[in-house]
């Protein structure tokens, strides 16, 4: 059977001082540093969850300015183009009017010249036509 003699309460008595002391000066502060560590982990995590967070949202905002910048511009081509189409038809639309302009002045100068010539024609038709008629009446 087993007997308590003075020696076990001794030795009873040395581990319970031991581990009070062990205790004090090695696992309280372990256990500190433990916590501290798993704290820092947890911080560290929680900020590289923030900046992962952060940095979505940067993302989507710029995506968002992006499509934003594209309407833009896509709206500034649009207006831009328009305004080279009108142009163009103005330019065009003058340059066909001066054209006509030119075309009938040409016209008018030729529809000059011409009656200018037949009245010439005319007149030596006249002179034409009575010297015929007196060479057939010396004839």
């Amino acid at each position: 059977m087993l007997e308590f003699n003075k020696w076990f309460f001794v030795l009873a008595l040395n581990f319970f001082v031991l581990l009070f002391i062990l205790n004090a000066i090695l696992f309280k502060p372990l256990l500190k540093i433990f916590k501290e560590r798993e704290d820092t982990v947890k911080g560290s995590l929680d900020a590289a969850k923030d900046m992962n967070d952060r940095r979505e949202e940067s993302i989507v905002r710029l995506n968002r300015e992006l499509a934003e910048a594209r309407t833009k511009s896509k709206a500034i081509f649009e207006t831009l183009r328009a305004e080279g189409q009108q142009k163009q038809k103005e330019v065009f639309s003058s340059a066909s009017a001066e054209a006509s302009e030119i075309l009938e002045k040409a016209r008018a100068e030729i529809k000059a010249e011409a009656e200018k010539a037949r009245q010439s024609l005319r007149a030596d038709i006249d002179k034409f036509s009575d010297e015929i008629v007196r060479k057939l009446v010396k004839v």
